[in-house]
């Protein structure tokens, strides 16, 4: 800590932009700042700087106000446009108090007057340093208070999950690119900010795009950005969440359903960590770690030719498998009595727990929905619950309806175990076709199973 300010490794890796048309100055300050150990850019004139600025991704500038027969007033709200989250410092021989308030209400975070000194400029860093750090608390104080989401906890008694978390924990310190495997509502998300979490880029930003949840060209822009102007809509420049995600981590959510049009330019920037926006045909780079998710075979959409086998390779560097909730069955009360707690607390209410009956229905249930679902019944059961203890009647009739889960060497027979298997294939997957090919029959058998057993 310096100065009260918390020092990090990802601190010193800070990239800093120097504007003065001074050689002097440009000297003075690319010194000053390469032997704190940040990484600099300096350049003599607008243009320069804002054709560095779409190429790089800077997180502090010290701009000049007079560069030649510009200004450095009109560089700022310029410098924003491309890079939101840049802290601006104002460096000027003619300080007054006119041009402090212009260049602040532009958008600057600071004011330097020349001549100034090394120990000047590391106070404006430190300056800056702090209010990334009030930032960031705001940030995490908002999604304290709009947190509706039951916090991990990645205890558990099945082999499987421990062996997901474990793998998860060894290689989040890694950049390795990580595909994390399982049904809808197994927690692929929370495990994904968990291993952001876990990993050196913790205080950076973490961002997820649902894949299936917007059109093709809406997610292209969503991922990678556009300028203003380059499509129907575009009234103002959007940065991309690979831009916001910078020395960060991306979640890309469903990959699976990620539009064969996107595939090529995802694929490049995996690998070479370069792409364009929409509209603009200037190339930049970003250090942003991708985790992709998926509920669906991505093997299978490789052979049939709706996802590039290429991307599924680097995609596929370390693969985490999820099991569903119905295959960690002491998992369910240990999870269901922490949503209790979490739920809880939210409704003000003190509940000590389940009655043996509403156990018993938890735990004979399949959970189709998995821990999702299981998180949605507790909420609801606690929102309902007027005494101490949840009881049966405060859960849903399908749990009540439901016959105890059937597991393999069962003394029951094939006929049944059959019936499971496609009610929990049907419950797993977003269409008859899916469940048919997942299942190896052909619709019209899976028909007719249906009807036979009434499903």
């Amino acid at each position: 800590m310096i100065g009260g300010v918390i020092i990090t490794k990802e601190t010193n890796q800070f990239n800093f932009l120097v504007v003065d048309d001074e050689a002097n100055i440009r000297r003075m300050l690319a010194i000053c700042l390469e032997t704190e150990g940040y990484q600099v850019t300096a350049v003599s004139n607008f243009d320069d700087a804002l054709s560095e600025a779409s190429r790089k991704s800077f997180d502090i500038a010290f701009v000049d106000l007079r560069l030649g027969t510009a200004t450095g007033l009109d560089l700022i709200p310029a410098l924003l446009a491309v890079t939101p989250w840049l802290k601006i410092v104002v460096i000027t021989a003619y300080a007054s108090i006119e041009t402090a308030v212009d260049a602040i209400k532009r958008g600057a975070a600071d004011y330097l007057p020349k001549p100034f000194t090394p120990a000047q400029v590391k106070l404006a860093i430190h300056k800056i340093f702090d209010i990334r750090n009030l930032e960031q608390k705001v940030t995490d104080l908002r999604e304290d208070l709009g947190r509706s989401n039951f916090e991990a906890d990645f205890s558990s008694a099945s082999a499987a999950m421990t062996r997901a978390v474990n793998l998860a924990q060894q290689t989040a310190p890694s950049n390795a690119t990580i595909l994390i495997r399982g049904e809808s509502g197994t927690g692929k998300t929370v495990l994904a900010k968990a291993i952001h979490g876990w990993s050196g880029r913790q205080t950076m930003p973490f961002g997820v795009i649902s894949c299936p949840s917007l059109s093709p060209e809406l997610l292209e822009s969503e991922l990678f950005g556009h300028v203003k102007g380059a499509f129907t809509g575009a009234v103002r420049d959007n940065p991309g969440r690979i831009s916001m995600c910078n020395r960060g981590t991306l979640l890309l959510d469903e990959i699976g359903d990620l539009p064969l049009s996107l595939q090529p330019k995802l694929l490049r920037f995996v690998q070479e960590k370069e792409y364009e926006r929409i509209g603009d045909y200037t190339t930049r780079q970003a250090d942003v770690r991708i985790i992709a998710a998926t509920n669906i075979d991505l093997e299978k959409s490789v052979r049939d030719g709706r996802f590039r086998e290429d991307l599924y390779y680097r995609l596929n560097v370390i693969s985490i498998e999820i099991p569903p909730l119905r295959e960690r069955p002491d998992d369910i009360v240990s999870l269901a009595n922490g949503l209790l707690i979490f739920f809880g607390k939210s409704c003000h209410k003190t509940l000590s727990g389940f009655t043996d009956e509403a156990l018993r229905l938890l735990n004979s249930y399949p959970w189709p929905g998995n821990v999702r679902e299981l998180r949605n019944i507790v909420e609801r059961a606690v929102i309902l619950c007027a005494g101490n203890k949840i009881a049966a009647d405060h859960l849903p009739e399908n749990l009540h309806a439901t016959p105890a889960a059937i597991r393999i060497g069962d003394p029951v027979s094939l006929n049944k175990i059959e019936e499971e298997h496609i009610r929990r294939v049907l419950a797993s997957t977003r269409s008859l076709q899916d469940a048919a090919d997942l299942l190896g029959i052909d619709q019209a058998t899976l028909w007719r199973r249906r009807k036979q057993y009434g499903i």
